[in-house]
């Protein structure tokens, strides 16, 4: 299993719009809005990496809203 951290910029006001859609997905395990560079992080699991960077590039990118995303990748359990 392949667990990642995905950070989302969004428009301004898209933030409660677009984690409630990031929140449908399957692969998502948990989705907050957050202060700071980036408006919402999205925990995200998948059975491989090209999983979590599908969801990444198409599923979450692919949002309104949803203006840039930077993947980071767990290197725990």
């Amino acid at each position: 299993m392949v667990r990642a951290f995905i950070m989302v910029k969004t428009g301004a006001g898209e933030s409660e719009a677009t984690v409630t859609a990031i929140r449908d997905i399957e692969s998502v395990v948990e989705a907050h809005v957050v202060a700071g560079e980036f408006d919402v992080i999205a925990e995200v699991d998948g059975p491989e990496v090209y999983d979590v960077l599908h969801t990444a590039s198409s599923s979450i990118q692919g949002l309104d809203g949803v203006v840039d995303t930077k993947t980071y990748f767990a290197l725990d359990d």
